[in-house]
């Protein structure tokens, strides 16, 4: 039986390693979950006048340094001056030099958003009339190439680290106390911990590349190491390799000190451990929790606590199902896993399994928020997934369940005797063992007689007769220790064999066994799509970005046919519940004198709906001139006007809208306009 179980494992587990490379193989780039929602000037528009500033708009914050936002010529010579800068909430600009002369200009952008991830693209707009340009215009590769692959691969070995350390650690003391001391547990542990803090520290080399160059060359470039560990990303992994050692100390006690104690003393050391390895779990989950998807967006007060029960209980699950496979398939024969510590494990795989459905079904409504997001959207796509691996992993462990009932209801009595009728049958091969060691330890005996025997009468006329010239009575005692010693491990080795033979012979531990490894295996592939999932745009940021281009295109659209009218977009976010949206502002038509001011208010998917507040202010920076207060009056839902609104003088003017949701809920957002 177990001469034809160990090709099928090892078929198994090169088949989902595949799996897993080319789900890693077809993430591609990082896709970003910071996206770009607006832009002054629009993409492919012209514009008579040279801007003054170029100006991005995002769904999220981004950290920006002096080069993450270049504008070029069209010959692909520089014309931005100074550092981007934040001019309010998402929105974030770059001067200008004056002057510019008429032709196509490009704007490159590379930022990192708000949850660690690298985000790029490439647009152009034109002064006077479109020219050609030598710059060529193509989706920015951000996270991509040889540091993006193996960055993606250092997220997913940390991850399967953290897995193995934390579940096997957390098996060992709830559901399996005799697995301290077996050396194979004690070894997956350690690798945990191993994997764990390797791919911590190449993440922390690779990140400065990663997020700006993408070249490998600069992997050990010390100035941006420097600047890695001032961002919250590198905040993060830098508190993880801190609990890291924390947790080397929490290894040597349990391994060390708690697996020597007596039960009296096991007892009292287990709610010391189990306590203190709780904490250090539940740090390093939240080194993942406060520098990634669950610290922005909605509710971050609630989704980081949130995001770091979900990664503790699939360490739970995930790590004491690698654990118990190791035990199954690699413990000593004299120390078998119990049926006991397997009903255990399922009662805490089945707390596990109902704390993920809560913290994954917030997570999700978080993340993709629409129907439309879950089944239109990569990032929904993905998550479909993953709800199905996870479905098939709890059908796999009812099967486990049934093995494991099963195996408990083998009566020890019956399988005592079976074991004494299949070594004391005829022609058994225990018999014959037994035969064999009984025939050997009779050659032994006569041996030692025989050594005893020389070593007492005189050789060749040596009268003393205890040693010859050439020491022959010496070499034969010492023969015979050695072939007793020799003798000794044979025994041991027979009946080692012997007790795994019989483990083995059970249906129900090997149908058990078989049951847990497929579980495995699936939760290899589940590991590889919740790594894939955590470098996906979510569905919700996904469609709030759709919705604000498309707002933005039909604003140009009406803006480009209509004479003399200004329509400026503005997406806000206020922080609040329902606090995001697009205010969009009519100025017809845009001329010194009197003009007719028209505000719509809307959501990301274009719906209109109402706020507390709406205030616009005007100010010409050149001329010294405002802010100009504006209070314009409610005319229908998402909709305010104001008539003979007085603008002095033509210029290049600030406009800025405050937009308050609710008492405490507001932003103003800003941008320029040529009016006049």
């Amino acid at each position: 039986m177990t001469q034809t179980t160990a090709p099928r494992v090892r078929t198994l587990v090169l088949l989902l390693l595949a799996v897993t490379g080319m789900l890693l193989a077809g993430a591609g780039p990082a896709s970003a979950h910071a996206a770009l929602t607006g832009s002054d000037p629009q993409q492919g528009v012209v514009v008579d006048k040279a801007p003054t500033q170029v100006s991005l708009t995002f769904s999220e914050k981004v950290a920006m340094n002096d080069d993450s936002l270049r504008v070029l010529d069209p010959k692909g010579a520089r014309v931005d001056t100074g550092s981007p800068s934040n001019v309010s909430g998402t929105t974030y600009a770059v001067r200008l030099h004056a002057g510019l002369p008429d032709g196509t200009y490009t704007v490159a952008y590379q930022v990192v958003s708000a949850d660690s991830h690298p985000v790029g693209g490439a647009y152009t707009f034109s002064v006077g009339a479109p020219s050609k340009t030598s710059v060529a215009v193509g989706g920015q590769e951000v996270g991509g190439g040889i540091v993006g692959l193996l960055y993606g691969l250092g997220r997913y070995v940390s991850y399967a680290g953290f897995i193995v350390l934390a579940g096997g650690a957390a098996f060992v003391l709830a559901c399996w106390q005799r697995g301290a001391g077996v050396r194979v547990l004690q070894r997956l542990v350690v690798s945990g911990w191993v994997a764990l803090t390797a791919a911590t520290l190449a993440l922390l080399l690779l990140r400065g590349s990663y997020t700006t160059s993408g070249k490998a060359g600069d992997v050990f470039d010390l100035d941006l190491l420097g600047q890695v560990l001032q961002t919250k990303t590198g905040a993060a992994l830098v508190s993880r390799l801190l609990l890291l050692a924390a947790a080397a100390l929490f290894v040597a006690v349990l391994f060390g000190a708690y697996e020597k104690r007596d039960d009296e003393e096991k007892r009292d050391l287990t709610f010391g451990l189990a306590i203190g390895g709780t904490v250090v779990a539940a740090g390093l989950a939240a080194s993942w929790a406060m520098a990634e998807h669950a610290s922005v967006g909605l509710q971050p007060g609630i989704a980081m606590p949130v995001d770091v029960v979900h990664l503790l209980a699939v360490a739970a699950w995930l790590g004491g199902l690698v654990a118990l496979l190791v035990a199954l398939y690699r413990a000593p024969a004299d120390t078998p896993v119990e049926a006991s510590a397997v009903r255990r494990f399922s009662r805490v795989a089945f707390g596990s399994v109902l704390t993920l459905v809560a913290t994954g079904t917030y997570q999700a409504w978080r993340q993709v928020g629409t129907w439309s997001a879950l089944t239109g959207t990569r990032y929904g796509q993905l998550l479909l997934a993953k709800i199905g691996l996870v479905l098939l992993l709890v059908g796999l462990g009812w099967f486990s369940r049934r093995w494991t009932g099963r195996l408990a209801q083998t009566a020890a009595g019956a399988v005592a005797v079976a074991e004494t009728k299949r070594r004391t049958s005829p022609g058994s091969e225990e018999t014959q063992e037994a035969e064999e060691t009984q025939e050997a330890e009779r050659k032994e005996a006569a041996a030692v007689r025989k050594g005893a025997t020389r070593a007492a009468s005189p050789a060749d006329g040596d009268s003393g007769g205890t040693h010859s010239p050439d020491g022959d009575s010496n070499g034969d005692s010492d023969g015979d220790s050695r072939r007793a010693a020799q003798l000794a491990r044979q025994r041991a080795a027979m009946d080692a064999a012997r007790q795994k033979r019989l483990r083995d012979a059970d249906p129900h531990r090997f149908g058990l066994r078989r049951s847990v490894l497929t579980e495995a295996g699936v939760a290899v592939v589940l590991l590889a799509v919740t790594t894939v999932l955590t470098q996906t745009e979510p569905g919700r940021t996904e469609e709030e970005a759709k919705a604000a281009t498309t707002s933005s295109a039909a604003s140009s659209s009406s803006s480009s046919s209509s004479a003399g009218a200004v329509t400026l977009d503005m997406p806000f976010d206020t922080g609040g519940q329902n606090g995001k949206g697009v205010v969009r502002l009519d100025i017809d038509p845009a001329r010194v004198g009197g003009n007719e001011l028209h505000v719509y208010v809307q959501r990301p998917d274009g719906q209109a709906f109402d706020i507390p507040e709406v205030k616009v202010a005007f100010t010409l920076t050149a001329k010294k001139i405002g802010p100009l207060p504006v209070a314009p009056d409610h005319i229908t839902t998402g909709h305010w006007a104001a008539s003979g609104v007085q603008i002095p003088m033509a210029g290049d003017w600030k406009v800025a809208v405050t937009v308050r949701t609710s008492d405490i809920d507001q932003v103003t957002v800003t941008k320029n306009a040529q009016i006049g």
